[in-house]
C-alpha cells in the first residue's frame, strides 16, 4: 500500500519541482531524505518530502494554489496547496547546529546536506465546510471554499514570510506520534488561512484590534493557541485560558479571532475532531477509547460532536 501511495503522489512532487527548477526532473534524479504523509478520509491529506539538492540545481522558492472543480456537490472537488522551498541545509543528527556537530563531535558541522523541501496539501469539500461563514468571511474566499465556481484554476502564490515560517515548522518540530498529529493539523490550518490571504491580495498585516499592534499582546494570543493544542484531551475554559496568558477574556477572544480567523471554541473543536480521525483511522482505537482520550463525558456526546464536524459517525469513518 505504501509503495502504491508513493507512486501515485510522486508526480505531484515533480510538478512543483519542475516549476521551481525551471527544468524537467525525472524520478530517478530524486534522492528522498525524509517523508511525512496522511491520507485519512474527510480530512486534510498531505505529502511532505525533503529531497537532497543535486549538484547544479537552482530552485526558486514558490507556492501554488489549485482549485479543482469536477461537478457541483462532487466529492472529487478539492483545493490543493503546493510549495517548494530550497536553500536550507540539514544534518542527519537532531539538534545539530553550525556551531557544533553532534554527529561528529566537532565544531562547525560539516555533515550538512543542502535540500529542497516539497509540500502538497489536499483539502476536500467536507473538510473546508467547517470554515464557511466563520473563519473566512471574505465573499471571494467563501465562493472558493464552497466550490461555487465551475472552472478549475491554478494560481501562483507569493511565498510570504508567514507561510515560510509555517512550512519550516512542519519539518522542524520536536513533537511525535499523537502530539505531532495535533501540531501538524493546527499548522496546516494556519497555512490555509495565510495562503488565502495571499491569494486575495492582502499586502500588509493591519490589525483591526489595536492592542495587537503590540508584539507582547500578539505573543499572548499565540501562547493561548499553544495551550489549547496541549490540552486537546483536557478541555479548558476561556476564563482559565485568559488567566494563563495574563490577558482579559474580551481581548483574548477578539485577538484570537483576528489572528487565526476563527473563534477559540471552533478552533478547539476542530482540532479535537481532526485528532479523533487520526486516533480512529490511523491508530485503530475504539470509539470508546477516543471519546475518553478527548475528555468527553459520554460516547454519545463525542459521536454527536464528531458527526457535526465531519458529517460522519465515528463508526462510518472506520468503514471507509
Amino acid at each position: 500500500m505504501d509503495e502504491l501511495v508513493s507512486l501515485i503522489q510522486m508526480p505531484k512532487s515533480i510538478v512543483i519541482l519542475n516549476e521551481a527548477l525551471r527544468r524537467e526532473v525525472m524520478v530517478e534524479d530524486l534522492q528522498l531524505l525524509h517523508q511525512q504523509d496522511k491520507l485519512i478520509p474527510n480530512s486534510v491529506q498531505y505529502d511532505i518530502r525533503r529531497y537532497k539538492k543535486a549538484e547544479g540545481w537552482t530552485a526558486d522558492d514558490m507556492g501554488m494554489i489549485a482549485y479543482n472543480y469536477v461537478a457541483k456537490n462532487s466529492g472529487d472537488n478539492c483545493l490543493e496547496l503546493k510549495f517548494c522551498v530550497s536553500g536550507n541545509a540539514y544534518c542527519e543528527e537532531d539538534d545539530c547546529s553550525g556551531d557544533y556537530c553532534k554527529k561528529t563531535g566537532v565544531a562547525a558541522c560539516n555533515e550538512k546536506t543542502e535540500t529542497i523541501d516539497v509540500f502538497g496539501f489536499r483539502f476536500t469539500p467536507s473538510y473546508l465546510e467547517q470554515f464557511l461563514n466563520s473563519k473566512f468571511p471574505d465573499t471571494r474566499a467563501e465562493k472558493i471554499l464552497s466550490f461555487e465556481h465551475d472552472t478549475s484554476v491554478t494560481h501562483t502564490l507569493p511565498l510570504c514570510s508567514k507561510n515560510k515560517v509555517v512550512l519550516e515548522s512542519l519539518f522542524n518540530h520536536r513533537y511525535t506520534d499523537s502530539l505531532g498529529n495535533i501540531y501538524l493539523n493546527a499548522q496546516i490550518q494556519t497555512l490555509l488561512l495565510y495562503s488565502l490571504d495571499c491569494l486575495f491580495g492582502e499586502k500588509e498585516e493591519i490589525f483591526a484590534c489595536k492592542f495587537l499592534a503590540n508584539e507582547g499582546d500578539r505573543d499572548k494570543i499565540i501562547k493561548a493557541r499553544e495551550i489549547l493544542l496541549q490540552r486537546i484531551g483536557d478541555p479548558i475554559t476561556i476564563k482559565e485560558l485568559s488567566r494563563k496568558v495574563a490577558t482579559n477574556e474580551c481581548y483574548l477572544k477578539k485577538g484570537f479571532k483576528e489572528m487565526f480567523g476563527t473563534t477559540i471554541f471552533d478552533f478547539y473543536q476542530g482540532q479535537r475532531m481532526e485528532h479523533a480521525k487520526y486516533l480512529l483511522y490511523d491508530k485503530g482505537l475504539s470509539v470508546t477509547d477516543v471519546s475518553a482520550l478527548l475528555g468527553y463525558s459520554s460516547i454519545s456526546h463525542f459521536s454527536t460532536a464528531f458527526k457535526k464536524h465531519t458529517g460522519l459517525k465515528p463508526c462510518e469513518l472506520l468503514m471507509r
